[in-house]
């Protein structure tokens, strides 16, 4: 066990079972919510990415098929912007 874990169990899940998967689990969940980082810089919006990867494939049910949703209207909404651009780009040029 790590001396996060240890410090986690001490601190703030006194009592609780280090061994447990549950508390474990739980620990983990405590400190991706705690967890401090940059938001308004490349870093951080790449962070906020792979949190919404690793949640979407924590998912399960309706929540996998809404994220799998949001994903694709997302890069369907990229292909339309690079389509666009580049038919302004060619039009321009030619």
């Amino acid at each position: 066990m790590s001396e996060g874990w240890t410090r986690r169990f001490d601190d703030e899940l006194c009592g609780l079972d280090p061994a447990d998967p549950e508390a474990r689990a739980f620990a983990e969940h405590l400190d991706r919510m705690q967890r401090d980082r940059p938001s308004f810089t490349v870093e951080g919006y790449l962070d906020g990415v792979s949190d919404f990867a690793e949640s979407a494939n924590r998912a399960q049910g309706g929540r996998y098929w809404a994220a799998v949703g949001v994903v694709v209207l997302l890069l369907v909404g990229v292909v339309w912007v690079v389509a666009n651009a580049l038919v302004f780009v060619l039009g321009t040029w030619l």
